[in-house]
């Protein structure tokens, strides 16, 4: 399962506006800028985000975008969901659809929707927040208060 180029996108350009505090609207341009998605993906994001209610958009002097809710209370199943609909690994779990050769026979079609919740659930599990702050650095978990062995251990029942 992959990401559309635009969810990934979404998701960039959403955490970009996150670390502006969120509360001073930031031009469309701006984050293009920031994160390098070209100018007309970046507007083009912007108005699907607004439509989903994941920022608020201003006009006038001193207008731009800024999120809806505080970072912490949005979800990355929110940000992909505005830009491509409900999260669903088979199209086969989508109201009105048939047009998978094996419908009717399929054993496998009810459980679907128990995957797919297993999924969006997880990416709920994400918040923009999280995405917002740098990650720790490589190593930085370990302990150096315990020098690390230099020699193989022993194992129960070996000879040396």
């Amino acid at each position: 399962m992959r990401l559309s180029n635009l969810a990934d996108y979404a998701v960039v350009l959403m955490s970009a506006a996150a670390r502006q505090c969120g509360s001073v609207p930031i031009h469309a341009g701006m984050l293009a800028e920031q994160t390098g998605i070209p100018g007309p993906t970046a507007q083009k994001l912007v108005s699907q985000l607004a439509r989903a209610g994941l920022l608020v958009a201003s006009r006038g002097s001193g207008g731009g975008v800024r999120l809806a809710r505080p970072a912490a209370a949005i979800n990355v199943a929110e940000i992909i969901e505005a830009v491509e609909g409900p999260i669903a690994l088979t199209s086969c779990v989508a109201e009105g659809r048939h047009d998978c050769s094996l419908e009717g026979s399929c054993k496998v079609q009810p459980h679907w929707g128990v995957v797919n919740g297993a999924v969006r659930g997880a990416l709920a599990e994400i918040s923009l927040a999280t995405l917002s702050v740098a990650p720790a650095k490589a190593g930085a978990a370990v302990n150096t208060a315990q020098p690390l062995p230099t020699t193989a251990p022993a194992f129960a029942g070996a000879t040396s």
